[in-house]
């Protein structure tokens, strides 16, 4: 293993434009796909704090007593469905109301709102379907006079969310492919740059994994290097936005690590392939 890490930096030393051109072909081509992931992750973060706000709004009939909302309350609250439950009381609900309908406050009178219940619907259970069985359920405890829960605005959120995810999902995988392309093709000019040397370290005897090594070696190391680079392409893209335009969430760490394991492992994989192939043909 040593020897190959010399020779892999050997081979950077020797052709360093070369070397350069491989990493920073592999540096767009992964700062491509690091831009696509990084406004599918913002889009993601937006949907998520909208359906923070799906909630299931239970009317109670008036003058429900105290000890009634109290056992409500903490029934709902054991339902794996709900994150929390609140209770608006009448004031609150008028203070609410004007607050909310600002150009309207003056239509709104004491006493005018009911109190109520407002369930928020914890993450995983804020689709139509899992709204809808609660509310059917909530409908069907005392005192509860009226339950809304803004049917078609829930139903628009999850469709857009559907449509976002399998956009996603198909925009990635080309994205992916195009990446794995041209990292590809720019590893491969590597393996054929250096096809003399192949030849003669098979003519002395050399066996194909002792070959391989420095190219597998090359590929990682460009691979991670490529991945640096994009990482902090996507960074440097990202604290523009943030500043012209509108704030931009950046990868975790855990991800952005990944980006960059990412990259090493497209280096091997297609130095791997490419050797493989160049050595299949002198046989």
């Amino acid at each position: 293993m040593r020897l190959a890490v010399r020779e892999a930096m050997l081979a950077f030393r020797r052709s360093p434009l070369l070397s350069a051109l491989s990493v920073t072909t592999i540096a767009f081509s992964l700062l491509a796909f690091g831009l696509f992931s990084l406004v599918a992750l913002n889009i993601r973060s937006a949907l998520r704090s909208v359906e923070e706000r799906v909630e299931v709004r239970a009317f109670l009939v008036d003058n429900t007593p105290v000890d009634s909302i109290a056992g409500l309350m903490e029934e709902l609250s054991k339902r794996p469905e709900v994150q929390r439950v609140e209770y608006i009381d009448a004031e609150q609900a008028l203070v609410r109301a004007r607050a909310e309908l600002g150009e309207f406050k003056d239509v709104f009178e004491a006493g005018f709102l009911p109190a109520s219940l407002d369930i928020r619907m914890r993450e995983g259970f804020r689709d139509p379907a899992a709204v809808q069985q609660v509310v059917e359920q909530v409908r069907l405890l005392p005192f509860v006079e009226e339950v809304r829960y803004g049917a078609d605005w829930i139903e628009k959120l999850h469709r857009i969310r559907n449509i976002a995810t399998a956009t996603g999902v198909v925009l990635g995988i080309a994205f992916a492919a195009v990446a794995i392309i041209i990292i590809s093709a720019s590893i491969r000019m590597t393996v054929l740059a250096r096809a003399r040397e192949i030849s003669i370290m098979r003519l002395v005897g050399a066996t194909d994994a002792f070959v391989r090594r420095p190219f597998l070696v090359d590929g990682f190391v460009k691979g991670v290097l490529g991945g640096l680079l994009a990482l902090l392409l996507t960074w440097l893209a990202r604290t523009v936005v943030s500043k012209s335009f509108l704030e931009v969430d950046f990868f975790p760490p855990s991800i952005a690590m990944l980006g960059v394991a990412a990259g090493a492992l497209l280096g091997t994989m297609v130095s791997s392939v490419s050797v493989r192939r160049h050595l299949s043909r002198l046989k």
